[in-house]
């Protein structure tokens, strides 16, 4: 099957993307050695994980690491949190100063502790307040600010189209709209229709997310909301070679084959030398054994490599099992 479709670049403020498919901001995925991966493979933009404004504001050590980041990576995004708005526009002066090409406002967490602090996908619930965050950000900051929201907080509250005139209103750059709402976490299906009602109703490009997979699942996205851009989350977890399979898609009409076993395992333990280089040994071991098990999803004795994998110690370990697992995989 080839694709008839061709994608302008992506401009949000003064940044173009040639390939509009964006690594999706995910906490404890998308640090520095996991966006090299993705940047290599053709992620256009990059984001950070996200980032407390009041952790930033009390110095958290925590904070630190989240937004450490390398030239290679522009253009980059931060992502921030918070529902303060001077406070979350001194923070969000801090970032910029750090060289960040883009500043991302998360309100679409669903994670309780967040939601509870009136924060991430809490914000849903308050547009006014939402409005007043992004307007004191986009205020003091030269680079273009964006928001990152949800189709709503419920079904019964269904406003991601007032939250996206209301963050155009107020000075956002682009908007992404992740098809679910915060009550659904990540489960079900997408509505991708919500995200071709924001497309209508504002001029700021609108960034679609939730339920990209694959080049073929992109291309209906576009057909059904005329989105500008694609945000890849979970469909990048254990999977850089997303991105270019939709760069080659979309530029050739071509689906390329998926990686073979032996082009995983590299993978893998690049990625583990990466982790060990930016966190230590220990750290970065056991940071891997969730990647390990996404990268693995699917392939023949992948319970039992996981379960060996979660009693590795050293890259040495990690390596020997990987490889015997692999070995076996082939052989099956």
């Amino acid at each position: 099957m080839k694709s008839s479709s061709r994608l302008n670049p992506l401009i949000i403020g003064d940044i173009e993307i040639e390939h509009p498919f964006l690594l999706a901001p995910m906490a404890g995925v998308t640090d520095l050695p996991y966006r090299l991966l993705c940047k290599e493979m053709g992620a256009g933009l990059l984001y950070t994980e996200m980032v407390s404004a009041k952790g930033m504001y009390y110095n958290s050590p925590n904070t630190g690491p989240l937004l450490a980041k390398e030239e290679w990576e522009r253009p980059i995004a931060a992502q921030i949190f918070g529902s303060e708005p001077e406070l979350m526009a001194d923070m969000a002066v801090r970032v910029q100063e750090m060289g960040f090409d883009l500043i991302d406002i998360n309100m679409g967490c669903p994670v309780p502790k967040i939601v509870n602090n009136g924060d991430g996908s809490a914000l849903m619930k308050d547009p006014v307040l939402a409005g007043k965050i992004i307007k004191a950000m986009a205020d003091r900051l030269s680079v273009p600010v964006t928001v990152k929201i949800r189709k709503g907080f419920d079904d019964e509250h269904v406003n991601a189209v007032e939250m996206a005139k209301i963050a155009e209103q107020s000075g956002a750059a682009a908007v992404a709209v992740h098809g679910r709402t915060r009550e659904q976490y990540y489960s079900g299906k997408a509505d991708w229709d919500i995200i071709r009602q924001v497309k209508e109703a504002v001029s700021i490009p609108v960034i679609g997310n939730g339920d990209i997979n694959s080049p073929l699942d992109a291309e209906a996205m576009l057909r059904e909301t005329g989105c500008d851009g694609f945000m890849i989350a979970r469909g990048a977890k254990g999977n850089p070679w997303i991105f270019k399979e939709l760069c080659h898609y979309f530029d050739t009409g071509e689906l390329m084959p998926r990686p073979e076993i032996e082009e995983i395992i590299q993978m893998i333990l690049r990625h583990a030398r990466m982790m060990i280089e930016y966190k230590g040994e220990y750290i970065g071991i056991r940071e891997m054994r969730k990647h390990v098990s996404w990268y693995t999803h699917g392939l023949a004795g992948a319970a039992k490599l996981r379960d060996q994998v979660n009693h590795a110690e050293s890259i040495g370990e990690l390596e020997a099992i990987i490889r015997n697992n692999g070995a076996s995989s082939v052989d099956k």
